[in-house]
């Protein structure tokens, strides 16, 4: 059943320990002088350099993500009355003819983060966590592959994310920070970067880090530098490349005014591949484009535990990946289009203890809203009136299918029955959210993390009862999965470091 690409990548995990080996002996010293700037060869002497290259994180996104999203997509195309599992159904970037593993530990920790992990892609460096593409005395800047091709090549360059766009991923592609908090600073390097194309969630902080010294609006900063600033929708839609240097920001923003969980998006809403054709429409040129698209909240919802949100976003994410998909079958010999992740979150696993050998993933499908949404929505208000218990779960019922055991719909939904057990967790959840108050010590942190009791508890059980369980409210060290199709895809292949990725597009493109 499954094609060649899944053969490579069974063969990794399934040969975990061999190749464990092989690259901690003999990758292991040469990962480490990475960082003080050297690289394993790269064989792509011979190669054409692609004029196209599209680069697709996942935030947050390792192969539990990825497998969990297609395992779902399966089971709900399962016929309900067919005890016959009928197997899950590939992402389209599941199918790339090339899929490799990056190991992402940096400087920091085996469990790294997203700034340090998104400079190794972007520069082939490794450096603290919370440091955007500098070294580890904070004092050298390193060139990022966007900023060379532009300036190398003359490629133009469009970074797209469905977070804010000084966030740490979009910005290791064109800032240089000791902190990834810096983020004023930050945006002033993204506005004077030159880029031609940025898309995505607002930008944090636009008048400064320091509330109590304002400072000029970087969305004002940007018009100065010549960029169109979009913040519609119906303006977005118009944006052509003849507008030249744009910067599109998300009408419909949500959560830390990052674009919304494509669980809670209306229809007409643009989602992560909209923004990417429109990047498409303005960047494509005779010369070439680099574009960089993160899929930022697949990572927000492991940190949070919302497994029906991380699979909704992980999904997003390739429909995203079908634009590249489209524009490669139009320009196969110019075109190279590479998926990977940064590092993975939340320990996410496909198996629970309570469930045994047994997995009911579309019990997801009653999740009608994110984490996020639902504090929005409804935990606000409940703390506001002190809502009665009994009316909060009526609306679990609606918004996540949880029902109790003298609920109407109890005999044909028994797998959505809460147990005793649930029924006291959630009820201890509510009393503890309703009340305000949150005890510091580390047994009430594994129960809720830094969530809210209530929402963290309600998907705790539903993912539970649907056969999927997180470890972390962190990141772990898991590595990820890099696939690749187009011109230079076979560089990609095999078992390395995250650096790799850059040294790779480094001797492809030609840069220096």
């Amino acid at each position: 059943m499954m094609n060649k690409t899944f053969k490579r990548i069974s063969a990794c995990a399934l040969a975990g320990v061999l190749l464990l080996s092989f690259a901690f002996t003999n990758d292991f010293n040469s990962a480490k002088s990475t960082a003080a700037g050297s690289k394993k060869e790269t064989q792509a002497t011979n190669l054409k350099a692609p004029k196209y290259v599209f680069m697709f994180i996942g935030d947050g996104m390792s192969y539990p993500q990825i497998q969990a999203a297609s395992d779902y997509l399966g089971a709900i195309n399962q016929q309900k009355d067919s005890k016959v599992l009928t197997g899950n159904k590939y992402l389209n970037f599941m199918k790339f003819p090339v899929a490799g593993s990056a190991v992402t530990y940096d400087s920091t920790s085996f469990c790294p983060d997203s700034a340090s992990t998104a400079t190794s892609l972007s520069t082939g460096h490794k450096t603290y966590s919370g440091t955007i593409n500098m070294d580890e005395n904070k004092k050298i800047s390193y060139e990022t592959i966007s900023e060379k091709v532009k300036e190398q090549l003359g490629y133009k360059v469009g970074i797209i994310s469905s977070v804010n766009l000084n966030h740490a991923t979009p910005a290791a592609y064109y800032a240089h920070q000791a902190s990834r908090n810096n983020y004023y600073t930050i945006g002033l390097e993204m506005v004077n970067s030159g880029f031609e194309y940025f898309a995505g969630g607002a930008l944090i902080n636009p008048e400064g880090d320091n509330k109590n010294a304002p400072q000029t609006s970087l969305y004002q900063v940007a018009k100065d530098k010549g960029y169109k600033v979009v913040t519609t929708q119906k303006e977005a839609v118009n944006v052509k490349a003849s507008d030249g240097k744009t910067i599109i920001i998300g009408e419909t923003l949500a959560d830390s005014n990052s674009l919304s969980y494509a669980n809670d998006a209306k229809s007409s809403e643009w989602k992560l591949k909209d923004y990417v054709k429109k990047g498409i429409d303005v960047l494509y040129n005779e010369k070439g484009f680099f574009m960089m698209v993160e899929g930022g909240k697949i990572d927000w919802a492991c940190h949070a535990n919302d497994a029906g949100s991380t699979i909704a976003d992980t999904v997003a994410l390739d429909d995203a990946v079908s634009e590249a998909i489209a524009f490669y079958k139009k320009y196969p010999n110019d075109t190279l289009i590479i998926v990977t992740g940064d590092h993975e979150t939340g320990g996410l696993t496909i198996g629970y203890a309570g469930t045994d050998y047994d997995t009911f993933l579309d019990n997801l499908s009653n999740q009608k809203l994110s984490y996020a949404k639902f504090d929005s929505d409804y935990v606000k208000k409940y703390k506001e009136s002190g809502t009665a218990f009994e009316t909060v779960l009526q609306d679990i019922k609606k918004n996540f299918g949880l029902i109790t055991d003298n609920d109407s719909s109890a005999k044909t939904n028994p797998d959505l029955v809460l147990t005793s057990y649930e029924y006291e967790k959630l009820k201890d959840a509510y009393i503890k959210t309703i009340s305000g108050k949150r005890a510091e010590n580390s047994e009430e942190y594994l129960l809720y993390g830094s969530y809210e009791p209530l929402t963290v508890t309600i998907t705790h059980i539903l993912n539970n009862k649907s056969g999927i369980n997180f470890s972390s409210y962190a990141h772990t060290g898991l590595p990820v999965g890099v696939f690749a199709q187009g011109q230079g895809a076979d560089l990609f292949s095999g078992y390395y470091d995250n650096t790799q990725i850059y040294f790779n597009l480094e001797s492809l493109l030609k840069v220096k």
